[in-house]
């Protein structure tokens, strides 16, 4: 019995490779299991390749898996182009389409032997069961039902729920093909069974992606416009909106581009609305402008960039953790704004929420960096107890402060003002780019731009003692640290777990708060750590580049950093771990031995 599995397939568009992963996690949701599911394609719009990878455990799953323990591959060409998304080990039951013409002993894996090799003829079996070869991705359920026990009565709940509308024929076809293929594992079985065990207990739970959690959540929070435009892989957002957001007396106005996408989304929020825009890189490259508007204006605004491979055009349907710079400094003149991060696609709705809350707080466009993995990668998760969420509306005026006297950029102690909207009565400002006096009125003189400036900025400096935006875990005196973010934060979740297994004391640092640097928590998170690692999915290492602008770093905390669509394993960080700790042994400092 095995309590964790982590299966991967790919093959040409159209194979129905990802519909073949959705239905599994489907199901293995519906019998108790703990799940994650990414997918990744080829950047053409019509065809070229996909792949899947789903992970399912007894226990919480904090990220998508190392080495695969399944390999299914329709097409080997197509297989090998995802690399080190999918890759294989001695430790791989490997299931491929035997039409191919490979040997079991010739596979395309060099350096690598399978633990199993099965050349299966899933199109044949498709055509004879369910008369046409479309039926592969069902005779793969059928595959992993019959060799693994998972799945296959929750998928033929679920087809027999989708395809009820199609036809009782289609329907049939179908669960011919899915039985054809748990008929041949039980005729070729595996010489080390690795039948999954089934969970203790059996309790409700979500089965979503990060794009439609963040459009929940914005909906909860109060999100009443949308302004945006297609752009991959943030777009889901925008669908999400279009089909709920109506039924909360919102609107979604997809616009013409990315610039009037947000220029519609600083209107409605000056229009006094809460409003928000979503996007990738080359998107916010667009947008850039316009988010100087909302600063210099003070208008609350959340705009989403879901991260992907960069720059440019780049990667379009992969994931990168290269935007930190752009979020945090893409703007002329001095420009503070607040960038949040989630961790995976439970953690988008907080996110999401604070994000809408810190806006209207503190009048400020803020920005979330989301990535691929987790706006697209479905996961299981508990519930969202939306009772213990607050929340935030901007400060208005009283009617004693509105009328001819009204300053709609008064100096306050905390450096917010009272912000009035159209039909106010006695609300009329001028909100423009350009700057402006405290009742709005243009000015060309240093004195007050600088008075304003210093506004801008000492109205966020809350945000920086915030210690709720940051989660900790392991040893707090070890001297050994690791800092991750995004989707990255997972992978180093599980290589703490393993660390100290391994006798190896090790903390671990999440920031969800990515800039301003909250320099008083990560200077008392540092303090006593002489070695550690900082690793984020960018060739520079933005974040760890970032923090030396501000930090006085330890001098052997060091940047692991790579370029995206190149996934961290929890096994290489460990050792990188290992490594530091066995060097700070031998050169004397305080470090307890490995077990």
């Amino acid at each position: 019995m095995t309590t964790d599995l982590v299966i991967g397939m790919a093959g040409s568009g159209g194979d129905g490779i990802v519909s073949a992963g959705e239905s599994l996690i489907a199901a293995v949701a519906t019998e108790g299991y703990h799940a994650m599911m990414t997918k990744s394609f080829g950047s053409q719009i019509r065809g070229g390749e996909s792949s899947c990878r789903v992970r399912l455990s007894t226990e919480p799953v904090l990220n998508p898996g190392g080495t695969l323990d399944v390999a299914i591959a329709l097409n080997w060409e197509d297989f090998l182009k995802f690399g080190g998304e999918l890759p294989v080990g001695g430790n791989t039951i490997v299931i491929y389409e035997s039409k191919t013409g490979v040997a079991p002993d010739k596979l395309p894996l060099p350096g690598v032997t399978p633990a199993e090799v099965f050349p299966v003829p899933i199109a044949d079996m498709a055509k004879e069961s369910a008369k046409t070869d479309k039926a592969k991705n069902t005779v793969i359920l059928g595959l992993i039902a019959g060799w693994f026990g998972i799945g296959g009565d929750g998928v033929m709940k679920g087809l027999r729920k989708k395809l009820a509308k199609k036809g009782p024929e289609l329907l049939e076809a179908n669960e011919r093909a899915l039985a054809a293929g748990r008929k041949y594992a039980q005729d070729h079985p595996l010489k080390t069974p690795r039948v999954m065990e089934r969970p203790k207990t059996v309790s409700p739970k979500l089965l979503t992606d990060g794009n439609d959690m963040c459009g929940a959540a914005a909906i909860f929070s109060g999100c009443q416009f949308f302004g945006g435009y297609p752009i991959t892989p943030s777009t889901e957002i925008m669908q999400f909106l279009s089909r709920e957001i109506w039924k909360y007396g919102g609107s979604v106005l997809q616009a013409e581009d990315e610039i009037a996408g947000i220029g519609a989304a600083v209107g409605a929020s000056f229009a006094g609305k809460k409003a928000m825009t979503a996007t990738s890189g080359p998107g916010m490259s667009l947008k850039t402008e316009m988010l100087g508007l909302a600063t210099i204006a003070e208008l609350p605004l959340v705009l989403v960039n879901v991260q992907r491979g960069g720059p440019s055009t780049g990667l379009p349907t992969k994931t990168e953790q290269a935007d930190l710079y752009q979020a945090a400094f893409s703007a002329h003149g001095d420009v503070l704004r607040p960038v949040l991060a989630p961790t995976c696609v439970a953690d988008t709705f907080e996110i999401t929420v604070e994000a809408f809350n810190m806006a209207e707080m503190y009048q400020t466009p803020v920005v979330i960096l989301s990535d691929q993995e987790i706006s697209q990668r479905k996961e299981t998760c508990d519930p969202i107890d939306t009772s213990k969420f607050r929340l935030v509306d901007r400060l208005r005026p009283a009617n004693s402060e509105l009328g001819t006297h009204y300053a709609r950029y008064r100096f306050t102690e905390s450096g917010i003002s009272p912000i009035s909207e159209p039909g106010m009565p006695g609300g009329n400002y001028l909100a423009a780019g350009i700057e402006h006096n405290e009742k709005g009125a243009p000015i060309s003189g240093g004195i007050m731009h600088a008075k304003m400036n210093e506004k801008r900025f000492r109205k966020l400096n809350p945000i920086r003692t915030r210690r709720d935006l940051f989660q900790t875990y392991g040893d707090p005196n070890a001297p050994l640290a690791l800092i991750a973010w995004g989707s990255v934060a997972g992978v180093a979740r599980e290589a703490l777990r393993v660390a100290e297994r391994k006798g190896v004391k090790v903390k671990l640092l999440v920031p969800r708060l990515l800039y301003p640097i909250a320099e008083e928590f990560f200077n008392d998170f540092l303090s006593g750590v002489q070695a550690g690692l900082v690793v984020e999915q960018s060739h520079q290492g933005q974040l760890y580049h970032i923090m030396k602008m501000v930090l006085d770093l330890p001098k052997g905390l060091k940047s692991y950093a790579r370029s995206g669509a190149n996934p961290f394993q929890p096994a290489e960080i460990v050792r990188r771990l290992r490594e530091q700790a066995q060097a700070m042994h031998q050169s004397g400092d305080s470090m307890p031995q490995e077990e």
